[in-house]
């Protein structure tokens, strides 16, 4: 068994949770904050067969947006005024990690 953790942005929060809930994979979400882009992320944690972890991880592909954001500047103690001009920054839909699980149990 493995836990896979998937950092979605709220923007696709709704379409992953759908699709993977149909697909028969129950999740956990956690409302989580990144520091750097402001439209929020929540941390959703999987617990899949090892089997089924590929299929996990094309449901949540095909389910998230890859999209450029504009984001204002950095503030910053230097003098310079290309720190405060807006950056445009390609925000990812997901991000995900999977760990091995040693042991599992319903309590």
């Amino acid at each position: 068994m493995k836990l896979l953790i998937a950092i979605v942005s709220n923007k696709d929060l709704a379409t992953v949770l759908s699709a993977t809930s149909v697909e028969g994979f129950f999740s956990t979400k956690i409302s989580t904050a990144g520091q750097f882009l402001q439209d929020g992320q929540t941390t959703i944690l999987f617990g899949v067969q090892d089997e089924r972890v590929d299929e996990l991880y094309e449901l949540i592909e095909k389910n998230v947006t890859k999209r450029v954001v504009r984001q204002k500047g950095v503030e910053s103690t230097l003098e310079g005024s290309l720190l405060k001009k807006p950056v445009d920054v390609e925000e990812y839909g997901a991000v995900a990690f999977v760990i091995d699980v040693e042991d599992f149990r319903k309590l």
